[in-house]
């Protein structure tokens, strides 16, 4: 069971209502390295094509090195879920450091973090319009399994990030 399509998500959701949005959505701040938004652009694309998204979805790429969750943590990346299953959820993840992380580990190691931030966050987002109930525990082990099989999806496709 591949999480990313399984279609969970039907039973909540009526596509023919004119007031529903589906999809993923990319916005970076200006501030955004261009590489970094030419990788985001580039995968959100990808996964446009190859992935239905029931409810709409942003993805706010920030120029800032960490951003603060809803618990009041620092952190790279957020995704916000919210009770009411008709409101849309939103993605933030932190890109201000890609330059300090691009001199440590190289560039296309450093958008692949990026984009697994990205792949992480949006697992998450199937979870909930799924209805999967997992534990924290459980819910993160799957995040970070599926950044692999999405990520390494996308390196089929192309030499680069």
């Amino acid at each position: 069971m591949h999480i990313w399509t399984i279609d969970n998500w039907k039973s909540n959701y009526d596509l023919t209502d004119i007031n529903h949005r589906t999809g993923v959505r990319l916005k970076c701040e200006k501030n955004v390295d261009i590489e970094v938004k030419r990788a985001c652009k580039e995968f959100l694309s990808w996964l446009r094509k190859k992935y239905f998204f029931p409810i709409r979805v942003p993805v706010y790429i920030k120029a800032a090195k960490q951003i603060k969750a809803v618990d009041g943590k620092m952190v790279s990346a957020t995704c916000f879920l919210p009770f009411n299953m008709h409101e849309e959820p939103y993605i933030r993840i932190s890109a201000g450091d890609y330059q300090e992380i691009k001199e440590e580990i190289g560039k296309d190691n450093a958008l692949a973090a990026i984009l697994g931030s990205v792949a992480h966050e949006l697992t998450h987002y199937f979870q909930w319009v799924n209805g999967l109930e997992l534990t924290q525990r459980g819910e993160e082990r799957q995040a970070l399994n599926y950044v692999k099989v999405i990520l390494d999806e996308y390196a089929e496709t192309r030499d680069h990030p």
